[in-house]
């Protein structure tokens, strides 16, 4: 009795694991190559302030010192 209850539980449990799924070049791209206009409209102003940063920090060091030439 307990012979045939083990190995239905074995076979049982045999089928009901699956294996993951393998991945294939067909299937859809992962997501960091997806959407990428959202994220490029975002990106873009960024890119642009961390471009300009430079150049207000520039001509606040300039204008410091032309205040300190100045006389003030």
């Amino acid at each position: 009795m307990r012979l045939p209850l083990l190995l239905l539980c074995l076979t049982l449990g045999a089928c009901t694991a699956t294996p993951e799924p393998a991945a294939t070049a067909a299937g859809p791209a992962p997501e960091k190559e997806q959407n990428t206009e959202m994220r490029d409209a975002i990106q873009a102003p960024i890119e642009k302030a961390k471009k300009v940063e430079d150049q207000v920090l520039d001509g606040a060091d300039k204008e410091s010192k032309d205040i300190e030439a100045a006389g003030g």
